[in-house]
């Protein structure tokens, strides 16, 4: 049994609507993929941001300017300087 010129063409018009459908598809989960991406990429920035503005408030509360008066509002006082040992760790003796 031959197939006609109608068949032929029927089965091209379906196989292109495949294509066409699965190209639409895979545009479709590509734009998906980049929206979710570039909301990934800003909360990264975000993020990045409030490390940033942690670190400085780290070292600003780090630093002697900031301790100094807490200390004193805490009663404590800066020691004098014999009364600072600074403690060394031993090294190993090395291999002979």
């Amino acid at each position: 049994m031959r197939r006609r010129g109608r068949s032929w063409v029927a089965l091209g018009l379906f196989f292109f609507l495949g294509v066409l459908t699965w190209v639409v598809t895979r545009q479709t989960s590509s734009v998906v993929a980049a929206t979710s991406l570039r909301q990934l990429n800003l909360e990264r920035s975000t993020l990045e941001a409030q490390k940033a503005e942690l670190l400085r408030r780290i070292r600003t509360a780090r630093s002697r300017a900031t301790l100094i008066p807490r200390a004193g509002s805490l009663g404590l006082r800066l020691p004098a300087d014999s009364e600072i040992v600074i403690l060394q760790i031993p090294t190993e003796p090395s291999e002979r």
